[in-house]
């Protein structure tokens, strides 16, 4: 869902900051990013003008922490269109977009920050022009690298980092180096009439504010995932107000990969019936990009790809213990051919789901995506999985995590286990 409509300032009466197309931001460029975030520590009269109705919604903390922000987005394809679009409304106080792709004649059927001018122009750097128009007090930068090309200390000053439309072994590759520098991260990607959102978020911790009850509100966990860790309470026109602050757990996507679904499905034939088959044919498309030499998703044309997919999506639908008569034919069919494609209002619902999720992290507010949910936008109907491993995870990291295509990489729990400036493992076939 998108963010609240928010009444614009002028334009002409605004200082447009400067918009960087450096790559790594080192030296005059980090400092730049660095006091175009935090040229005040309040926020202002105007801005308090401006975002009105955020502020009513979310409070002026939340809105002070999303000003500040610094949210690097990894792609600029029509979902991360929609993800740029929502963030920069909500007034962030900087947003980087990676991409060393260029923008294609395909790229004009499904984007509206680009034209017919900017064919053969960096992806990147061709959409910020009109996006910055949307809030010129957003910090834009574009970075034309390669995101594999870049090292793992890239990621350090980012608030959050946002991967779209990209292959499981690179997605993998990007969640291991956020997970060494500690930044939360999203994954996400639209296939046609079809789409996910994936979070990790290491460690969250999040208020929710409620009228207090009578019944006592106790510490303690509340689920395999999430615990309540202090209470208190204040009085807001006579009316007592309690502040649950709980925390969230989260799992690497490689892991929750190959994790089984929650017990409380698991344990109900029922609702083993309602499991989406999408989140069957998603496992199945990434096991098969870690297979593939150019870590591609299978070719509907190709009768070896079919045969192999079929398979994987067999397999995978068997590991989940989902009835074998819930995966159809008719629905492979259609998945299949909705790979690589791009639907306006599929690419608006899941940016602006996943924007709204990160807005929510960023003010410390709501609770968050726990952690994949999958959208089938020919049923219109959305499900969100809470996959762990059966082992728990202590700690932000992993003793080792195998990206399966990716590369090993010893995330060791003190310092990560990859030297700072070590680029991130290369997937083959990719650059």
């Amino acid at each position: 869902m998108e963010p609240s409509p928010q009444t614009m300032p002028d334009p002409a009466s605004q200082q447009e900051p400067a918009m960087a197309t450096n790559g790594f931001p080192q030296g005059d460029a980090a400092a730049e990013v660095t006091a175009a975030i935090a040229q005040a520590q309040t926020i202002s009269a105007d801005e308090i003008a401006l975002y009105d109705r955020q502020i009513r919604l979310w409070g002026v903390q939340a809105q002070e922490r999303i000003r500040t922000a610094n949210v690097l987005l990894i792609s600029a394809k029509a979902l991360a269109n929609e993800i740029a679009k929502n963030l920069v409304l909500a007034g962030i106080g900087a947003l980087t977009i990676v991409d060393h792709e260029v923008v294609t004649e395909d790229d004009l059927c499904s984007q509206f920050f680009i034209s017919e001018a900017d064919l053969g122009k960096n992806r990147a750097e061709a959409v910020l022009p009109n996006l910055q128009k949307l809030n010129p007090r957003v910090h834009l930068t574009a970075n034309p690298s390669g995101i594999l090309t870049l090292p793992t200390e890239f990621y350090t000053p980012f608030s959050m980092v946002i991967a779209t439309d990209l292959s499981f072994p690179i997605l993998s590759t990007i969640n291991a180096a956020t997970r060494i520098t500690s930044r939360p991260f999203y994954a996400a990607a639209s296939h046609g009439f079809y789409g996910y959102i994936f979070a990790d978020l290491i460690s969250h911790t999040y208020v929710i504010e409620r009228s207090k009850s009578n019944v006592e509100t106790k510490l303690g966990p509340e689920s395999a995932t999430r615990s309540i860790i202090s209470v208190s309470t204040k009085k807001e026109n006579k009316t007592v107000i309690e502040l649950v602050t709980k925390e969230e757990k989260y799992t690497p996507l490689v892991l929750a990969n190959s994790s089984p679904l929650p017990p409380q499905i698991q344990n109900s034939s029922r609702k083993l019936r309602q499991v989406s088959p999408l989140l069957t044919c998603l496992r199945a498309v990434w096991t098969f990009e870690q297979s593939s030499p150019t870590a591609s998703p299978p070719n509907p044309g190709s009768p070896q790809d079919l045969q192999l997919f079929t398979k994987l999506a067999t397999e995978k639908h068997a590991e989940l213990q989902l009835p074998a008569d819930t995966l159809r034919s008719e629905f492979l069919r259609s998945f299949l051919q909705n790979l690589g494609s791009e639907i306006a209002p599929v690419t608006a619902f899941l940016g602006g789901q996943l924007a709204q999720d990160v807005i929510n992290v960023l003010g410390k507010r709501q609770q968050p995506i726990q952690n994949l949910v999958v959208f089938d936008g020919e049923n219109s109907i959305g499900s969100v999985f809470a996959l762990k491993p059966l082992v728990s995870l202590d700690g932000a990291g992993l003793e080792e995590m195998n990206g399966n295509g990716v590369g090993a990489l010893d995330m060791d729990l003190g310092n990560g286990g990859m030297a700072p400036g070590m680029p991130l493992a290369p997937v083959p076939g990719v650059e």
